[in-house]
């Protein structure tokens, strides 16, 4: 069944190539669904692309069909940057990102791996691309809709695939992991949310909202809960400012009382979770020792002594944790840090760290402005969303390993990002 996903993988690539390329083409309109819009190319391509990142098709083998997979969307997404008409729009964040690169490659010079460094850089490229394109290829409010929708819908198959009995063995490999998954449907709660502000269906986008919040929880990922947590505080905030701090704070108790109440996240949270109660986490009794890391905590010290200290402002080199532990048996195995921000550290340095958390907070403060200062409901939702997703997307990089599964998750946030700046763009014009 695996080797399906080659298959699935060269149409789809097939077809990106072919939407690229074309000089007009028709899709249904999200806005009437007995109306066609015509589109370009580039608009044809970015719907595609931003609606099947949740797709992987990971097979078994010598070829790593992902990482095909995600350079051949960079290679797309370059390329149609010259075949768009329209210019991309470079805002602070992507000046900072584009540094932030450049301080990748200069990493390649001393690193002692250049072939992960370059694959590292290619995963923390992705959104930057994400963004130049989709601030070219986007313009009409139709565009936008109907790459987010196609996005949600797939979104939904994965949850119906992942929860329908037998069904996911009819589909290996073809969606993200759990974990990927999980962190995908953070943008996804908070779209769904937007829409049920700013749309006339009410009821069926609030479900939606609470549908995606629901996986994390079944599977107990504490890393997406609370990152769903944070983005949820972060739309409230955008929406009603200091006057939020009620909800904020009430969302906060129920992430709280989760943790202690839900069986299964309480013993997966604790080392000993029959000792501790949330008397204790009132009165400040519960400390980082009582927290169940999964000898994480451990691991990341391990890591930082071995290629941060000493190295502080500048690391040991782009794709040296890679390096360190695809090339050896460490950590009972593991490959991945589980951390992407002390990955930085190690890799890049407090240099590479400060630049990637620019990107974060002008990020996040752009969609701000943005969002209180235009009256155009899919400005606004882009730039909500953007800006809370990404709030729960970057608070899941401290435990996670997000930057790996960039085409499920980081490109989310930062494609509603760049879906604002061309939108932004388009009425300007």
């Amino acid at each position: 069944m695996y080797l399906l996903n080659y298959l699935y993988f060269l149409i789809i690539t097939l077809i990106g190539l072919k939407f690229l390329t074309m000089k007009r083409g028709v899709m249904v309109s999200p806005l009437n669904k007995s109306q066609k819009m015509a589109l370009d190319g580039p608009e044809m391509f970015w719907i595609l692309t931003f609606s099947t990142g949740i797709l992987a098709f990971s097979a078994p083998g010598v070829l790593d069909l992902m990482a095909i997979r995600l350079l051949v969307l960079e290679i797309f997404c370059f390329v149609g940057l010259f075949i768009c008409k329209r210019s991309p729009q470079w805002s602070a964040m992507a000046i900072f990102y584009f540094l932030y690169i450049v301080w990748l490659v200069i990493g390649l010079s001393y690193t002692p791996a250049p072939g992960y460094g370059i694959r590292v850089i290619l995963k923390y490229l992705y959104p930057l691309f994400i963004v130049l394109f989709a601030s070219a290829a986007v313009r009409d409010k139709e565009v936008f809709l109907k790459a987010s929708l196609g996005a949600r819908t797939i979104a939904l198959i994965s949850i119906g695939v992942a929860f329908i009995p037998y069904v996911g063995m009819l589909f290996p490999g073809v969606f993200w992991t759990g974990t990927a998954k999980a962190i995908n449907y953070i943008s996804m709660c908070i779209f769904s949310l937007a829409l049920f502000y700013y749309t006339q269906e009410k009821r069926k986008n609030l479900l939606l909202s609470i549908l995606f919040m629901l996986p994390c929880f079944l599977w107990v990922f504490r890393t997406s809960i609370m990152g769903t947590t944070m983005a949820l505080m972060m739309f409230f905030f955008f929406k009603y400012r200091l006057k939020s701090v009620p909800v904020i704070f009430g969302i906060a108790v129920i992430a709280v009382v989760a943790v202690f109440t839900i069986p299964n996240l309480r013993e997966k949270m604790f080392k000993d979770s029959d000792s501790v109660s949330i008397e204790q986490f009132q009165r400040g009794e519960i400390s980082k020792d009582d927290i169940n890391s999964n000898a994480r905590f451990s691991m990341w010290e391990q890591l930082e002594a071995r290629f941060y200290k000493g190295n502080e402002l500048m690391g040991s080199g782009t794709g040296s944790v890679q390096n360190y532990m695809y090339s050896n048996f460490v950590f009972g195995g593991l490959k991945v840090p589980h951390n992407d921000y002390v990955q930085m550290l190690c890799d890049s340095g407090v240099i590479g760290l400060a630049l990637y958390l620019l990107i974060i907070i002008t990020t996040i403060s752009h969609c701000f402005i943005v969002y209180h200062r235009y009256s155009d409901i899919a400005i606004k939702v882009c730039a909500i969303v953007a800006g809370s997703s990404l709030t729960g997307v970057a608070f899941s990089m401290y435990s996670d390993n997000v930057v790996n599964y960039s085409m499920a998750t980081l490109s989310y946030p930062f494609g509603f990002y760049g879906m604002m700046l061309g939108l932004i763009k388009g009425k300007n014009r």
